[in-house]
């Protein structure tokens, strides 16, 4: 069996050309394993429910998602702050022992110490991700 990486990504990022290329990207530097992309209709039927029945939407990926994987590749914002949902996604698996890697716009690969990045506030982060009225906004 495969050992899973999640992917984990800002949320205006998804559905994009940008993702896309990333995900093939993922693929070729890790042929061994399999990607968790948390852009998919099961991931936003959990994130709802979580929001619905605890208020905590967030603790759907660390309750029931991110414990089955074995590492994570993870895209911060262009200027390499992370945003606060991909840290905390980081930060989870790699409390259980499992290696992160960054991975750039421009599909750089690398290992990454989760002590050594720039954490976004989530007001910080939702600033980037979706603008007034709640529209993805460019990454």
């Amino acid at each position: 069996m495969k050992k899973r990486l999640y992917f984990g990504h800002p949320i205006n990022v998804y559905s994009t050309a940008l993702e896309a290329a990333l995900l093939a990207r993922i693929a070729a530097a890790f042929p061994d394993w399999e990607v968790e992309n948390p852009n998919q209709k099961k991931h936003d039927e959990g994130y709802e429910r979580y929001k619905r029945e605890t208020g905590r939407p967030m603790d759907y990926y660390t309750i029931e998602v991110l414990p089955s994987c074995h590492g994570g590749v993870f895209l911060p914002f262009r200027d390499g702050a992370w945003g606060a949902g991909v840290y905390k996604e980081a930060e989870a698996i790699a409390a259980r022992g499992c290696p992160i890697w960054t991975i750039t716009a421009d599909g750089d690969v690398r290992a990454t110490d989760l002590a050594k990045v720039r954490v976004l506030t989530v007001p910080e982060t939702r600033e980037r991700i979706r603008d007034a009225a709640g529209r993805p906004l460019p990454f």
